[in-house]
């Protein structure tokens, strides 16, 4: 259990401190002389939201303003009809993860993407809006390096708070595309003395909250909210551990600053 989870940390750190990002908006009127001497945030994992709310319009206001819960916000929210907004920069800190943990990461605002789906939490997500996200997750991914199997729910990294997406949503059809992590077929039976809670740590779940964990696994990659284990789920974590361990290491971190 211990080398899972250090190793799931260690490659969303590295990739924290590794990245890079465009240079931020400077003040006009400042004569600019820059400094190497400084580090920006950098995403490195793109978290999904569903608004559970009536409308992309009603979304926005709440996304935009305060209202009666605080502050939230995320970079980008698609329509129903696969309509694409941008709210925040993607090397600015949207506030949508609030309380969360993946992979050993506890400020998961600082190291993410945002992105809000129009959709009440009982719908069917629609062939448009998936599409669209397909298309921004390419763009994103390409552009900032983020790695594809690093797109998670909001209910993935906060079991205990959030159900979001929906088990309607539709991991396998990103995966398909090739984003997040999903297990291959045909599904290998895992060894005897098989620790299926090691596993769940590895993949990034919060183990605090076992039941609560168990639930969002069974939402993302069943489709339900079964908060015992369940046949066939030492299969499925079987393969996700063994495709995360195939991965290459992620980068050395930068030396530490002088």
């Amino acid at each position: 259990m211990t080398r899972g989870f250090t190793r799931a940390t260690v490659l969303i750190a590295a990739l924290l401190l590794g990245a890079c990002a465009s240079a931020p908006p400077r003040e006009p009127k400042a004569e600019w002389r820059p400094s190497l001497n400084h580090n920006e945030r950098s995403a490195v994992m793109i978290v999904v939201h569903q608004t559970e709310m009536e409308s992309a319009e009603a979304a926005l206001l709440t996304l935009q303003t305060r209202n009666s819960t605080g502050r939230v916000s995320a970079h980008y929210l698609i329509r129903d009809d696969g309509g694409l907004y941008q709210l925040v920069a993607e090397s600015d800190r949207a506030w949508h993860a609030g309380a969360s943990r993946w992979g050993g990461v506890t400020d998961i605002n600082s190291a993410s993407i945002g992105i809000e789906l129009d959709n009440d939490g009982v719908e069917p997500f629609s062939d448009a809006q998936i599409t669209a996200l397909l298309k921004l997750l390419d763009d994103i991914t390409g552009r900032l390096d983020i790695p594809r199997h690093l797109v998670v729910g909001h209910g993935d990294i906060a079991p205990t708070r959030k159900q979001d997406p929906s088990g309607l949503f539709p991991w396998k059809r990103l995966a398909d595309a090739g984003y997040g992590l999903w297990p291959r077929e045909p599904r290998a039976e895992p060894p005897a003395g098989f620790d299926g809670w090691a596993a769940l740590r590895l993949v990034g779940y919060d183990l605090r909250d076992p039941a609560a964990a168990l639930r969002a696994f069974h939402r993302h990659y069943l489709g339900t909210e079964e908060e015992q284990w369940l046949p066939g789920d030492a299969s499925i974590l079987f393969d996700l551990q063994q495709q995360l361990m195939e991965m290459p290491p992620p980068p050395p971190p930068p030396p530490p600053s002088p």
